[in-house]
């Protein structure tokens, strides 16, 4: 089970399977066909000028590379846009790995080290 949490501080229960999604999720009919396990979380940057949006999307990329020790796992790059009043205008995602967010390489490599020293 995993929680959600709303605006109004509730929590909704959710009924997960292994990979994260709805155990109620309408599976793929064909053999070759899958739900995939890999999770992906999106890093958003939004502002009305482009390049300045992409530059703080290269930045912090860069810093949580740097964070984790190698190459973040970027699956894609969105690039959208919102004209409605008084939002920016472009909207740039960074589809990451969750597990690369989390921290799961540096957690690894500090368990590999205590049992290699240990």
């Amino acid at each position: 089970m995993s929680e959600l949490a709303s605006e109004n501080a509730k929590s909704i229960e959710l009924d997960l399977d292994d990979a994260g999604v709805s155990v109620d999720l309408p599976r793929p009919a064909h053999a070759g066909d899958q739900v995939q396990g890999v999770p992906y979380r999106p890093v958003e940057f939004r502002d009305d000028d482009l390049p300045s949006a992409m530059e703080r999307a290269a930045d912090w990329l860069r810093r949580t590379q740097q964070w984790l020790g190698e190459p973040v796992d970027v699956i894609a790059i969105h690039l959208d846009y919102d004209d409605g009043e008084g939002k920016p205008y472009y909207d740039v995602k960074l589809l990451c790995n969750e597990e690369d967010l989390a921290g799961a390489p540096i957690a690894m490599r500090e368990q590999a080290s205590r049992s290699v020293s240990g």
